[in-house]
């Protein structure tokens, strides 16, 4: 700021002079403080300058990340389409003087495909928790997405008990040398159906639950059956992860076979016993004479034991197989019978020996 100053030069004493010097002073001083003022503003805006975008940036960067977390968030919890399991088409009817409760597995649609050829070997599975030792199984049938069970199986089980029970039915999907492999499952309490009609309807199959019963192992076996001869011949191949029976841990397995007719034993084989082990290879063959016309009323009690030098041999797990056997084992039976001369081998999940003996058509003897 530039001020042009104009003197006139008056004769004043000394003192006036002085005094006008003074006010002169004065003038210039406060011209001058407020450029000062005005100069430590800019310096104080040039440092907001300064400042600013190093705030901004941190201020945008948080912003951005949130933005982000939210988007993540956003994405992961939008609805991820169902996937599609198919549907169960079953019957529910409570008989009042019986006290049974009635269940029929109709058919199943939409299977999705299980096999590497685009199908599926599917059955049903059926028990009343919390009571899982009572099981049924439909038939497998072979290589369809929409099978036919039209079977029906009965639960004894008073009413008055029947409302704390829940009814599962699981599709599963057969597989000869491995773990059959659960398609999906209809579960419905009890508690929720009225009884004082049949009902009849169709459901989606949801995912199924890892069933929690104890696994007591495995046993491979081969069937041959030769018509012209009358020969059926049983190979018991190996066992694999059978249950500890020692206290050591292990066993001493063997397995025993009984041909049966009408609940009858009327031959037995067993294998030799291999000492403290829970996977034991036999590879032994066992030979029965049995008439064409008698194959399909006849059963095969495949049951492994474990061989206790001093007290009773106790029974790991049985299994049951012929024409009146349901699920795997009918299907290894029916295979036997399509293919004479021909040894069909098949893994099979060992049962408890009471669940397998209340299978049987004839009480045992």
């Amino acid at each position: 700021m530039y001020m042009r100053m104009c003197f006139i030069w008056v004769a004043v004493p000394s003192w006036g002079v002085a005094a006008l010097w003074v006010v002169s002073l004065f003038v210039v001083l406060s011209c001058v403080a407020p450029q000062v003022d005005e100069s430590s503003s800019l310096i104080t805006h040039k440092a907001d300058v300064f400042h600013l975008p190093v705030t901004c940036v941190s201020v945008h960067v948080q912003p951005l990340k949130d933005e982000g977390k939210k988007e993540t968030e956003l994405s992961d919890n939008e609805p991820k389409e169902e996937e599609k399991l198919g549907r169960l088409h079953f019957t529910l009817d409570y008989n009042f003087t019986d006290n049974t409760l009635v269940v029929g597995i109709l058919q199943a649609a939409e299977l999705p495909a299980m096999d590497v050829g685009g199908s599926s070997d599917p059955y049903v599975k059926l028990y009343l928790l919390p009571d899982k030792k009572k099981k049924f199984e439909t038939k497998v049938h072979r290589k369809t997405l929409e099978p036919n069970f039209n079977e029906t199986f009965t639960f004894k089980v008073p009413y008055t008990e029947l409302g704390g029970k829940t009814l599962v039915m699981t599709v599963y999907d057969f597989d000869r040398f491995s773990k059959h492999d659960a398609i999906g499952a209809v579960k419905i309490p009890m508690s929720s159906m009225d009884f004082s009609q049949s009902l009849q309807e169709w459901r989606d199959l949801q995912k199924a639950e890892k069933e929690e019963s104890e696994r007591l192992g495995d046993v491979c076996l081969s069937l041959r059956y030769v018509p012209t001869s009358g020969k059926l011949t049983v190979v018991v191949l190996e066992a694999k992860n059978l249950k500890k029976m020692d206290v050591g841990g292990l066993s001493d397995p063997y397995v025993k076979i009984h041909l049966m007719q009408n609940g009858k034993r009327l031959k037995k084989k067993k294998t030799t016993i291999k000492k403290n082990t829970l996977n034991p290879y036999y590879n032994e063959s066992f030979s029965f004479e049995v008439p064409c016309e008698q194959i399909e009323k006849v059963q095969i009690a495949v049951t492994a034991l474990d061989y206790d030098k001093i007290g009773k041999n106790d029974a790991i797990g049985k299994v049951l197989l012929g024409g009146n056997s349901t699920g795997k084992e009918q299907c290894h039976w029916s295979d036997m019978l399509a293919n004479p001369r021909r040894p069909i081998a098949q893994w099979h999940s060992l049962q408890p020996e009471d669940e397998v003996n209340m299978k049987s058509p004839v009480p045992y003897v």
